[in-house]
Order: structure tokens, then C-alpha cells, then sequence
């Protein structure tokens, strides 16, 4: 027998070993390793090894059976100062019963790793305000992607968050400076996306074998040839979807060298930070009605407007 579970949309892109640690804490490295050596370590159905990443909506399979060896005693991360708290604090945008949402600064990963001390996750103990419990993350945005970023004040508000985002029944807004212009003023890429081989799933690319992937591209002004300003919508959640698209279409994100190499930089003064901002985010609440909020672009992308004299339209969020 196999026990089933769901991968939600703020464990995007981790590693699966990973994924066991943070969701089933009883279980150590080594049953997973003994797991994925007997084939019994599944996603999708697939054999999968502890190293593999594993993507929202994906299906991890199992063994129902208790593990051999308890882990060992979780080490405790150090009390936030209250500098660090007052930063956290500083974030909050929308404050109500069931969300809190955070206007993450660029360069602030939403999620801790080997070199990274500070990180969303680990700020999330000053962000209980008068609730009981402490927040949760419910989606992701890439450490030099800024804007809005959710985050639930209970476990059943997660619950319903996750299948928001994983039924697709969110609507996403960013904005994005491109290199270039492209041909159409309104584009739909439907381009399926899949790990690029040789990087450790750090890194992704176009595969006609991946996961499906759609994104709309709109362009809102434009400065000559050189850049445009557009709206950009994930019409599926796939790691890095709108900077692969971008790239794909041969206007990669402007700052992106990871996906866009020299071609990703503007000379001129414009920085050269990642210029896509999470802008605008739609969700349903639990219990009814709908959270719409807006967050504004950080300082390089709006010194990067204005020295380009670009502006969104007026029917942009």
C-alpha cells in the first residue's frame, strides 16, 4: 500500500527529500533513500530518486510503513531580533482574518537554503499579529522577482489558498520590462516547460516532454525598439514560467542573465537588477468574497520607467 499526497504550490521546485523533511518530519533521509533504491518512491507514478524536484500539483507516492530510525532532534533557528521583526512587519501590505499578504523586496528569498540565513519563512514567528497560529506560505516568487506574495493565518485558510492555486482559480498580474519588442501587442505562449539536464533543477527550460505551461504577454508601452513594459500573465504555475516564455520568445526579461545571457541587459543607466514584479493578485477568500491587492514596483523598476518614459496603460492593474 502507498500513501498519496499533493504537492502545493509553496513547495514548488524543492527537492523531493526536501519536500519529505518539511511535510513529514517523522520520516528520515535514509528511508527515503531505501524508498527511492527499491523503487518504491514515486511521483506521478514514476520512480523517483530523493535528489529530484518536485512541482505544484505533482503526486508523491509513498510506502505505508513506519520509517526504521527516528530523525534526529530538530536544531532550533535563533529568536529574530527586533530589527528583523520590525522588517518583517514593514512588509505587510493587507492585513485581515484570513490572509496576510507582503510586498517582498528584491533579493529576499521566500524560502531558506543552504547559504541563505534570511528569508520569508524564517520571519514568518513576528507575523502572528492577534492570531493563533503562525502564518503559512501558500505560493512562491523567485528571491529577485518582487511584489505580492500570500500568505495564510490558519491551516484551513492554507487549505483553501493551496487548492485556489492548484485548481488555477487565482488571477496573477505581473509586470515585467522586456528586452525588445515583440512582434504582437498581445502574445499567448503555450510552451511546455521541463528541467534544463546538467542543473540540478535549478535551472528550466523549453521540453516539448514537460509539464504544460501557458502565459500571456501584453505590451503596455514601449521605449523605440529597445524596451518594452508589458503585463504578464502565468496562466499555469510551472517554475520560472514567465521568464522561460520571455526568453523563449526572444525578449528575455530585462536583468534576467540566467535565462537571457548578455541579451538580458539594457545599456543606458537602466539597472541591472530582474525587472518582473508580482503587481496584482486575485483570490477568493474562505467563507466567501474575494482578496484583490496590488503592490507597487520596487525602486530600480520604477527609476528604470522613469528614465525610459514608460508607463503602464490605463486599463492595467
Amino acid at each position: 500500500m502507498s500513501r498519496v499526497f499533493t504537492v502545493a504550490e509553496a513547495d514548488d521546485g524543492i527537492r523531493l527529500d526536501r519536500w519529505v523533511a518539511r511535510n513529514l518530519p517523522g520520516i528520515p533521509f535514509t528511508a527515503v533513500a531505501r524508498w527511492a533504491r527499491t523503487g518504491r518512491l514515486r511521483l506521478d507514478g514514476g520512480r523517483a530518486r530523493p535528489g529530484d524536484r518536485v512541482q505544484a500539483g505533482q503526486q508523491v507516492l509513498l510506502p505505508d510503513e513506519e520509517p526504521r530510525q527516528a530523525p534526529p532532534p530538530a536544531r532550533e533557528a535563533p529568536p529574530l531580533s527586533p530589527e528583523e521583526a520590525e522588517f518583517a512587519r514593514s512588509l505587510v501590505i493587507h492585513r485581515s482574518e484570513h490572509a496576510l499578504v507582503l510586498d517582498k523586496p528584491p533579493g529576499l528569498a521566500v524560502q531558506g537554503g543552504t547559504k541563505t540565513a534570511t528569508h520569508v519563512d524564517r520571519l514568518l514567528d513576528a507575523l502572528r499579529f492577534d492570531a493563533r497560529e503562525r502564518p503559512r506560505l501558500v505560493h512562491r516568487l523567485d528571491r529577485d522577482t518582487s511584489g505580492v506574495l500570500l500568505l495564510a493565518r490558519s491551516a484551513r485558510a492554507a487549505a483553501f489558498f493551496g487548492r485556489c492555486f492548484a485548481q488555477r482559480d487565482t488571477r496573477k498580474i505581473y509586470w515585467a520590462l522586456l528586452a525588445g519588442v515583440p512582434e504582437l501587442a498581445d502574445i499567448r505562449v503555450d510552451l511546455p516547460i521541463g528541467k534544463q539536464p546538467g542543473t540540478g533543477g535549478e535551472k528550466m527550460h523549453p521540453d516539448p516532454k514537460g509539464q504544460p505551461a501557458v502565459s500571456r504577454i501584453r505590451v503596455m508601452d514601449r521605449a523605440g525598439n529597445r524596451v518594452s513594459f508589458c503585463e504578464m500573465r502565468p496562466l499555469t504555475g510551472r517554475t520560472h514560467q514567465l521568464r522561460v516564455h520571455a526568453a523563449a520568445i526572444g525578449h528575455p526579461i530585462v536583468g534576467d542573465g540566467k535565462y537571457g545571457g548578455a541579451a538580458a541587459f539594457v545599456t543606458g543607466g537602466v539597472s541591472r537588477k530582474l525587472h518582473l514584479h508580482a503587481r496584482r493578485l486575485v483570490i477568493d477568500l474562505p467563507g466567501g468574497g474575494k482578496l484583490d491587492v496590488t503592490a507597487e514596483p520596487p525602486p530600480h523598476f520604477r527609476e528604470s520607467l522613469e528614465l525610459l518614459g514608460l508607463a503602464p496603460d490605463q486599463g492595467s492593474a
